[in-house]
């Protein structure tokens, strides 16, 4: 007969602790921490360099503006508008209208700020959209009209500068009373479809040879002005030379005739304007 003899081995207890999920009373305590930290976070914000604040409380806007820095608020009732006030780039590429109804494409940029003290009107009129709803649509109409002024050729023949100060100018004075500064205006290309690109290359080329045939010319006719004044000069001085011979062949032959008078054996009487030479004989009969 086989007998088994079973060993009792005595295993550690094992401890468990109550769980969150088991234990309401750690649930509840947990949850209210983390309410109250996204409370704490959610009161608090940070204005950066190159941004205002304005605060909103229940609806209305505070007529103060916050300066960069640290600030709390109520979460339920209030909050804290960030509106930038640094420089920012509004980019276009636009299709814009020449004189003589020929479209264009332009690449140009606007640089402009917020005023500060002007943050809480553009938020109340144009909301945080105000580039778009104010600047940008400004700035296409303004494009449109300075190039609407130009024909095609002269958008590649004026300089760039000019047009840029030319919408710079009027987009300042559209912008500046609603509340934006213009900082600057980027003309970055013109580009034109490539037969009228052609042709206005064309054109310029025939006109820069109409130039230089006008220049031709007018060199040509200064150069006749010229040898026609020279030979003026060549005629006055040799008919200066002529006349003083003239006279010099004259008083000789006056000479010459008197001489032979004084000669001939019969006698004369001589009257002169005293200008002639008077030759007397000094031989005796």
């Amino acid at each position: 007969m086989r007998v088994t003899i079973l060993k009792r081995h005595n295993y550690p207890a094992i401890l468990t602790t109550p769980s969150l999920t088991t234990n309401p009373i750690c649930m509840k305590n947990s949850i209210w921490q983390l309410l109250l930290l996204v409370a704490l976070l959610c009161s608090c914000t940070v204005i950066r360099p190159g941004e205002v604040g304005i605060k909103q409380k229940l609806g209305k806007i505070s007529a103060d503006h916050l300066a960069a820095g640290p600030y709390g608020f109520n979460p339920f009732t209030s909050r804290i508008i960030k509106i930038q006030t640094r420089t920012v780039e509004a980019f276009n590429t636009l299709d814009v209208p020449t004189k003589e109804g020929l479209t264009v494409k332009s690449e140009i940029a606007l640089l402009y700020h917020v005023k500060p003290e002007a943050t809480r009107d553009v938020y109340t009129k144009y909301g945080m959209n105000y580039q778009e709803v104010i600047v940008e649509s400004n700035f296409r109409a303004v494009v449109r009209h300075i190039c609407g002024m130009y024909f095609a050729k002269e958008l590649f023949a004026v300089d760039r500068k000019k047009i840029e100060k030319e919408i710079y100018d009027e987009i300042s004075a559209s912008i500046w009373d609603k509340g934006f500064v213009t900082d600057a205006v980027l003309l970055k290309s013109i580009t034109m479809p490539p037969q009228i690109f052609q042709a206005v290359e064309n054109k310029l080329k025939a006109e820069q040879e109409s130039l230089q045939m006008e220049f031709i010319i007018s060199k040509q006719r200064k150069e006749a002005e010229r040898m026609q004044i020279e030979a003026e000069a060549i005629k006055n001085y040799n008919n200066t030379i002529a006349q003083s011979l003239s006279e010099i062949m004259v008083k000789w032959n006056s000479i010459q005739v008197l001489k032979e008078l004084v000669n001939s054996p019969n006698s004369k009487v001589i009257v002169t304007d005293g200008k002639s030479p008077m030759i007397i004989n000094d031989k005796s009969n």
